[in-house]
């Protein structure tokens, strides 16, 4: 009888373990058009670093924790290699996921796997030796004169088959190890597609593309094309080749995503190679057939299981930078910038992402390995291409959480500086936050020159109708009242400067004389200040 009871209080211990851990599953939640990455039941900002491709070797993770851990980052991207996972046809080897996920926990870090498997940059070079062994089972795409390129088919039965195998292993096995949930998030493949070629024009392909299009794809697409059934080249004309890649190659990653979903839940995504979002040209000048701007439509009909689709963002000039995260903040896709550069004048974009309600950032390359933050040679980070990186994230990882649910609740506001910007504002009501970059600390200007370099950031929070959570680099932040009629000007009741203690601000001290005569003043360090506004 004893043997009895205590076999099933293990069954229902095991039954509520189970349920507390589908309730506490990371998720990605949708309000009125913002999204968050719930983690423990609450928002989440992923404070990122990718390390380099060939970094997750348990032997060389010594030379990735102390970059990760100068960085001040709360999450780490590491890949899941397909050759090291599946050394035999359906033989799995877990071990290297096992040691990320232990050493993860170790340094108290939250993971986001990189699943290497078809496509690595539009390439296959991170199939298993036994499937590269077999291109007439495993084939790659051919180009109109019948040449294999660099890539592999989208269309061949046998690689669907294997990829989807191996990704499923990979999600059964988390579920069944990560009881804590120190994976948050899972990407499906590493910027699919094709470079140098629009599309496969192998016979398969060919076929499909004389073929009329899904109707799905038409209706999910709302086309208005003139007609609006028929094949690829009838209803899409001079774009039919790159959308027909497109909805292939998502088509394929859907299926892959679905098959691991299924088993485990996880939030999925995949990333893209971006073409340049002010001249975009055509491909073959940028990768064809992954998510890029103008096929997110395709891709969301296409694979429906990925949470979001994210930009790899290279581009260093604001312009740029501030259209792509534009183009993927959507009502229907959550803003997440899973790969940026790694030199310093990527670093103030972290603000301009949290402005477009990202809901994580994360710099390339980021350890000790020599090969992409250091110079040709060095065993070290370059300590000063980390700095302004580190003063980010030192500045939000006491408050993620509530940067996360401001965020969340259309409450924050953050900008990022743009060379002959030199001054912002942003609206909150009543009051407005005006921004300025490269004054003085003593004096006013109506004419800010803004900085020699646009490394100026803001990040403004509107903690109820008259107080606000305040904080920058390299800028001034003042207030206004919206109603340029009223006669009323601000005056600062109150300024704390304070930092974030299990959730809540604890003030330090109390900001007035030089430190508020000339406005809030933010220099390289990193300070936090509450702010109590009323007018005279």
């Amino acid at each position: 009888m004893k043997l009895l009871v205590a076999t099933a209080s293990l069954v229902l211990l095991a039954a509520g373990n189970l349920a507390l851990g589908q309730q506490t599953l990371p998720r990605i939640v949708q309000k009125d058009g913002r999204y968050a990455l719930f983690v423990d039941g609450a928002p989440y900002l992923i404070l990122g670093a990718q390390v380099n491709n060939s970094s997750a070797w348990p032997a060389v993770l010594p030379k990735v924790w102390p970059a990760i851990e100068a960085l001040h980052a709360n999450t780490i991207e590491m890949p899941v290699y397909w050759e090291q996972m599946e050394p035999q046809e359906k033989h799995f080897d877990f071990s290297i996921v096992d040691t990320l996920l232990l050493q993860a926990r170790e340094h108290h870090l939250h993971l986001v796997l990189l699943w290497f498997g078809t496509w690595k940059n539009g390439s296959g070079h991170y199939t298993p030796e036994w499937m590269k062994r077999r291109p007439d089972l495993y084939p790659h795409m051919l180009d109109a004169r019948g040449q294999t390129v660099d890539s592999l088919s989208p269309y061949a039965p046998a690689t669907l088959e294997a990829d989807t195998l191996a990704f499923s292993a990979l999600l059964r096995h988390l579920k069944d190890t990560d009881l804590e949930h120190t994976v948050l998030m899972v990407q499906v493949e590493n910027e699919p597609g094709t470079w140098g070629l629009v599309r496969d024009y192998s016979p398969r392909a060919e076929k499909l593309f004389q073929s009329n299009v899904p109707q799905s794809l038409l209706s999910a697409m709302h086309w208005q094309g003139t007609p609006n059934t028929g094949s690829w080249p009838q209803v899409f004309g001079a774009d039919a080749e790159e959308f027909f890649h497109a909805w292939s190659v998502a088509s394929f990653i859907g299926h892959v995503a679905a098959a691991g979903k299924a088993i485990y839940p996880l939030p999925l995504y995949t990333n893209a190679a971006l073409r340049d979002p002010l001249h975009p040209g055509h491909p073959p000048s940028y990768e064809s057939g992954g998510p890029t701007d103008n096929v997110l439509a395709i891709w969301k009909a296409a694979a429906p299981a990925l949470d979001l689709l994210a930009p790899d963002i290279y581009m260093s000039d604001g312009p740029r930078y501030e259209k792509v995260l534009d183009l993927y903040s959507r009502p229907d896709n959550p803003l997440l910038v899973p790969e940026t550069g790694n030199s310093p004048a990527f670093a103030p974009f972290f603000f301009a992402a949290l402005g477009h309600g990202a809901i994580g950032f994360s710099p390339f390359g980021i350890d000790q390995t020599g090969y992409s933050n250091a110079p040709l040679g060095a065993s070290r980070i370059d300590e000063e291409t980390l700095a302004p990186f580190a003063a980010n994230y030192k500045l939000i990882e006491p408050m993620d959480r509530e940067i996360a649910r401001l965020n969340f609740e259309g409450k924050l506001q953050a900008v990022t500086e743009e060379k002959g910007r030199p001054s912002q504002t942003l609206s909150f009501g009543k009051w407005h936050a005006d921004i300025a970059y490269g004054l003085l600390q003593f004096g006013y200007n109506k004419n800010p020159p803004g900085n020699p370099e646009p490394v100026g950031r803001a990040l403004v929070a509107q903690l109820s109708d008259n107080q606000f959570l305040v904080t920058g680099f390299f800028c001034r932040v003042d207030f206004t009242v919206a109603d340029t009629t009223s006669g009323k000007k601000r005056q600062f009741l109150r300024v704390e400067e304070g930092n974030f203690q299990d959730a809540k601000f604890v003030p330090t001290r109390i900001w007035n004389g030089d430190q508020t005569d000339y406005a809030l003043n933010f220099t390289s360090m990193p300070q936090v200040l509450r702010v109590k506004l009323d007018t005279y």
